[in-house]
């Protein structure tokens, strides 16, 4: 038996509007939107969803609504990473111009990411550029 990281689900006080971001950020799909929940896929998701086998479909983002506000950092976030062949400074200042903020967790000034919060606070770090 396999298990499937099926999603991650993102607590929020206005779950469309935050998920609305994440799909802006990430070039996500929204594939189902409620009063109760709105679900990202990446768009190679529903494009190979029905050729891969249940446990390599990848995972979504799930979003939904809350009426108690966030405290404290995040004791799970998303890490980010561009490719090589683009420019991380320039992802960073799209994603502040879209509404993420930079935020200090005491990661200290030599590490080799960045720490932003997405317009509701959840945390999460674009790391340098990667191969793969």
């Amino acid at each position: 038996m396999a298990l499937r990281w099926y999603s991650t689900v993102v607590e929020s006080h206005d779950h469309r509007a935050l998920a609305a971001w994440w799909a802006e950020a990430l070039g996500w799909t929204v594939t189902y939107e409620s009063d109760d929940e709105v679900s990202l896929v990446p768009p190679w998701a529903e494009e190979l969803g029905g050729r891969l086998p249940f446990e390599q479909v990848p995972p979504g983002l799930v979003f939904v609504p809350v009426e108690h506000p966030k405290s404290g950092k995040n004791r799970l976030h998303l890490d980010l990473a561009p490719h090589t062949s683009d420019d991380r400074d320039a992802e960073i200042a799209r994603l502040l111009s879209i509404g993420a903020t930079r935020v200090d967790v005491g990661q200290g000034p030599e590490v080799t990411w960045e720490v932003l919060a997405d317009p509701d606070g959840n945390e999460f770090c674009v790391l340098s550029s990667r191969d793969e």
